[in-house]
């Protein structure tokens, strides 16, 4: 568009009407939620950080501390959307900035396990979430008032009506991230009726309570208290020692980087975050990983099958204390093409005992048998191997044929590795020489390096019922 005339010249400058964008003085930090596993927070900065926290509220980020904000899904896909929402506050000419760890979560390809919707791709599948998200917000926010609910011998099933002068009453189905609207009507009368209809008998007033995944969501969403790391004395160098001594260190990260070099495994996540699966393509050995596992209990199972619908043949599983070269030498032998095979019904018989305990016998181990029990031990008492030979001939029994420990005894193990009858000989026998020859780090002073500060949540307890919603949302 031109400039205005000058009246002496009769020329018209341009340059008058040239707008110039400045720069917005905002800047977003996103970081993963401290406590919950896929939250995702916004630490807001600059003159005009104002600008960035309309634009995230606007998209249901939730206020939880001085310009920090959070988005909490139920549907897991927080990193998904606050990439979005990067995304568009770049465009407003807004800094956004990603930290590595959540970058990786963005990155990172997943499948819910037993999707009961396998024929959605998985654009489809975030659009069947967002959708229950929409509902799920809506009732959070008071826009959808819950009549009453059910249980229908499957899932929870719900009615209600959304608020406002043209609302109508819909039929809710499913929960969390699968729940629907199966059926609309005219009127709140109308929809009680045909629910009563077919829930009478498991009928109940108001909303359900909330699932696990609402709950947690709901405590991702309490405030949070920014708090600056204290100077802490230099960490001391790591001591190598033997393997069965080694630190845990990060189990998630030893299965991260397995599933990373040997594209034949595919992970998947389950309805909760607390376990993910790694399943060999061909369907026949498996291995579970429960995230937050008892340091005393099983954190590890990895089971094998003769065909992918059969029973299992065999496994073996491993507490959350076990050292992390230990893990290794198990994942690295789970890597090596078929090695983990073995023919359902294979005889537990001396020759087999002896192939699987060589490294133990070669590093001069002590052996003892003690009835049914033959156990082998280092010379320091702290480590060893036992095979129960009444177990081994009774593959139906839930004892256990090998055990791999250290610590003070075998009764009061540091940490332990369980294995079932047909557990191949090569498996115990790769186990039994990273126990008598392998190496690895322990960092005998604990500490804590130099962060920034960091969010840290400091929620109270979320109460077990559920509050009727109210008409007007508030923040």
């Amino acid at each position: 568009m031109a400039g205005p005339e000058d009246p002496a010249t009769g020329r018209r400058d341009d340059h008058l009407n040239v707008t110039t964008t400045l720069p917005i003085d905002a800047h977003v930090h996103l970081d993963m939620h401290p406590t919950h596993p896929s939250a995702v927070t916004a630490a807001l900065t600059g003159t005009q950080a104002h600008i960035a926290h309309l634009s995230l509220e606007a998209a249901d980020w939730t206020v939880v501390a001085d310009n920090v904000l959070v988005l909490v899904r139920i549907d897991h896909e927080e990193p998904y959307w606050a990439q979005d929402a990067a995304k568009h506050l770049t465009a407003e000419g807004i800094t956004a900035e990603i930290t590595p760890r959540l970058q990786e979560a963005m990155d990172e390809e997943w499948t819910w396990a037993n999707y009961p919707m396998p024929w959605c791709t998985r654009s489809e599948i975030r659009e069947v979430s967002n959708e229950a998200q929409k509902i799920h917000d809506d009732i959070r926010h008071g826009q959808l008032l819950i009549h009453a609910h059910a249980h229908d011998g499957h899932t929870t099933v719900a009615v209600g009506t959304y608020l406002g002068r043209n609302g109508k009453s819909v039929y809710l189905h499913g929960e969390d991230h699968l729940r629907q609207v199966a059926d609309t009507f005219d009127s709140p009368a109308q929809a009680l009726l045909a629910f009563e209809k077919v829930h009478a008998a498991d009928m109940r007033p108001g909303p359900a309570p909330l699932t696990d995944t609402e709950r947690a969501a709901a405590e991702a969403r309490t405030p949070l208290a920014l708090t600056a790391a204290k100077p802490e004395p230099a960490r001391p160098e790591p001591e190598t020692v033997a393997a069965y001594l080694a630190d845990a260190g990060n189990h998630d990260a030893l299965l991260d980087t397995f599933l990373t070099a040997h594209g034949e495994w595919e992970k998947w996540r389950t309805w909760s975050d607390e376990t993910t699966h790694a399943i060999h393509e061909s369907q026949t050995l498996r291995i579970e990983r429960i995230h937050e596992a008892h340091p005393r209990e099983t954190a590890w199972t990895v089971a094998a099958y003769e065909t992918p619908v059969s029973d299992r043949m065999w496994h073996l599983t491993a507490t959350g204390t076990a050292p992390a070269p230990i893990l290794q030498a198990l994942l690295n032998h789970l890597a090596d093409g078929d090695g983990w095979d073995t023919a359902l019904g294979s005889p537990v018989d001396e020759k087999t005992v002896t192939a699987a305990t060589r490294p133990l016998a070669d590093a001069g181990w002590k052996h003892t048998v003690d009835g049914r029990w033959l156990r082998w031990t280092n010379a320091s008492q702290d480590a060893g191997v036992q095979f129960d030979a009444f177990a081994a001939q009774q593959p139906n029994s839930p004892l256990t044929t090998w055990t791999i420990w250290a610590g003070p005894t075998i009764d009061q193990p540091t940490w332990t590795i369980h294995a079932s009858p047909y557990t191949p000989a090569p498996m115990i026998a790769d186990l039994a020489e990273e126990l008598a020859h392998g190496t690895g780090t322990r960092q005998f002073s604990p500490s804590v390096q130099r962060q920034p500060p960091r969010l840290t949540a400091t929620a109270p307890a979320i109460a077990t019922t559920v509050a009727r919603p109210q008409a007007s949302r508030s923040r």
